[in-house]
Parts: C-alpha cells; sequence; structure tokens
C-alpha cells in the first residue's frame, strides 16, 4: 500500500479539499483508496458523509489505544473508497503521545501489512505536531497543498526542514511526490507571482494542475460529499480530476492482489 501524507503547518490552504477530492478520484479510477484522517477537527470525515454518530472508533483508538486498524476502517458512500475517521477526542493525543514509547511510529505501526487498499492518504492537521510527525513516519511520499499567497514560500520552507529532519530521524525513505498550488485566482496578479516564485524555486515538484478559487469546492463539504460528487462538472473538481491524473502519473505502480 503506498501511503502518502497531505501535509502543510499553515490552515486554510486546501488540505482537506485535497485529500477528500483526490481520495474519491483515485477511488473512481479503482484504486482501492484508504482516508486516514489525523485532523481532530474531523472535517475529512464530514466532508465524506461520516456523522459524528457512526464514528464507533477513529484515530484515537488506533493511535492511543492501539485498536487494529481493521476496527477502526469504515466504508463511505463512495465505492472503493473507506476512511478512518477522526473525533474530537484526537485533540488530547498529542499530550499523551509525548509519554508513549515509539511515539512518532503509532501510525507506521498500525498501517503496517494492509493488503485491502492500494493507496492510503492521510488528511494532518495544521500543524507541525506529534499527529503529523506520526504522518510522516508513516508514509512513503508527502503532497504539500500550497496556497497561492505572500507567505507561502516562507511556510514551505519550514515545511521542507521538517522534512528533512524527519528523512534523518524516522524515516529515510520518505519523498515529497510533489506541491499543488491552491485557492489560483487569475485575476489576482499576487496569486501569478507567488505561483511564479514556487515554480522558479522548486521546478517540476510543482504539479502543472491548479486548483482555482472555486465555491463549488467550499459548498461540497456541507452537502457531506466530495465536489466530485457534488459537482463533478464545476471547475474545482475538473482541477481535482486532472490532478489525480497527474499525480497516478508520479506513484509506483499498483501491485494487485492475486
Amino acid at each position: 500500500m503506498i501511503r502518502m501524507a497531505i501535509a502543510n503547518q499553515k490552515g486554510g490552504v486546501g488540505k482537506t479539499t485535497t485529500a477528500i477530492n483526490l481520495a474519491t478520484a483515485l477511488a473512481a479510477t479503482n484504486w482501492r483508496t484508504l482516508l486516514v484522517d489525523l485532523d481532530p477537527q474531523g472535517n475529512a470525515s464530514t466532508g465524506i458523509g461520516i456523522s459524528a454518530e457512526e464514528r464507533e472508533f477513529s484515530t484515537y483508538d488506533l493511535l492511543i489505544d492501539g485498536r487494529p486498524l481493521a476496527d477502526t476502517v469504515r466504508p463511505t458512500r463512495i465505492p472503493g473508497l473507506d476512511i478512518v475517521p477522526s473525533t474530537v477526542d484526537l485533540s488530547g493525543a498529542e499530550v499523551e503521545l509525548v509519554n508513549v514509547s515509539a511515539r512518532t511510529d503509532r501510525l507506521k505501526a498500525a498501517l503496517h501489512g494492509d493488503s485491502r487498499h492500494d493507496v492510503c492518504l492521510i488528511d494532518c492537521p495544521p500543524s507541525l505536531g506529534l499527529l503529523t510527525l506520526n504522518a510522516l513516519t508513516a508514509a512513503d511520499t508527502l503532497l504539500v497543498p500550497l496556497q497561492c499567497e505572500f507567505f507561502a514560500l516562507e511556510g514551505l520552507s519550514q515545511l521542507l526542514k521538517t522534512v528533512e529532519q524527519v528523512q534523518q530521524r524516522f524515516n529515510p525513505a520518505l519523498g515529497i511526490v510533489g506541491v499543488v498550488l491552491t485557492m489560483f485566482d487569475r485575476r489576482n496578479r499576487l496569486t501569478d507571482q507567488v505561483a511564479d516564485d514556487v515554480r522558479s524555486c522548486l521546478g517540476n515538484l510543482v504539479f502543472e494542475t491548479v486548483i482555482p478559487r472555486n465555491v463549488r469546492l467550499s459548498e461540497a463539504p456541507s452537502h457531506g460529499l466530495p465536489a466530485l460528487v457534488y459537482d463533478h462538472t464545476c471547475a474545482g473538481s475538473q482541477a481535482y480530476m486532472a490532478l489525480a491524473r497527474e499525480l497516478i502519473s508520479r506513484l509506483p505502480e499498483r501491485r494487485i492482489a492475486a
């Protein structure tokens, strides 16, 4: 199973929207997909249509109580897409993990040996705390959503330093599959300037596909649906479908189970 963390310590950059819609797009192309909601806010769980009452077990149970992955995974209404939901209990996990042995390896151990899925997307919280460190330690690769705004590169440099530290201390195999520019507004000259700066700095690491500002992307979570299901014709959905195709071209070929 390919394990991909979707992370950026800055909030409001489109991490959860990217996680939900990429997971949906991958499932639609016959990748058996697992979405792990590692954000205590639980927005990925809500946005995929899992109500609070349906979250009997969560990522908290997975990380803190050591409950088996199979107990915490539940299907979604999207064929081929499963989720490990999050609850507010996860907000205390950072403190509880401090005194736990191998505290950065809890998620890696929980995901180890999963043969039911081809790919796992991990939606990280907007911080560089122990939850995100668990995701980066468990992941094969990292996808970074980057909002097209003035402080974007400053935040990105901090994240890249953290990735380098994780590679040195916890996960030498961690790579970066790419950076995706989000909330792109062609009417704003600053957006183009930021995009140009990011591409000149990171080159081919930046996906060609950009995710535009789009009202339908914002509306979809309130209906408990990915934008790709809520309105597959809108500009945001079309962009995420294009991003999924580009992402698949960068991922290792699937090893289909017999």
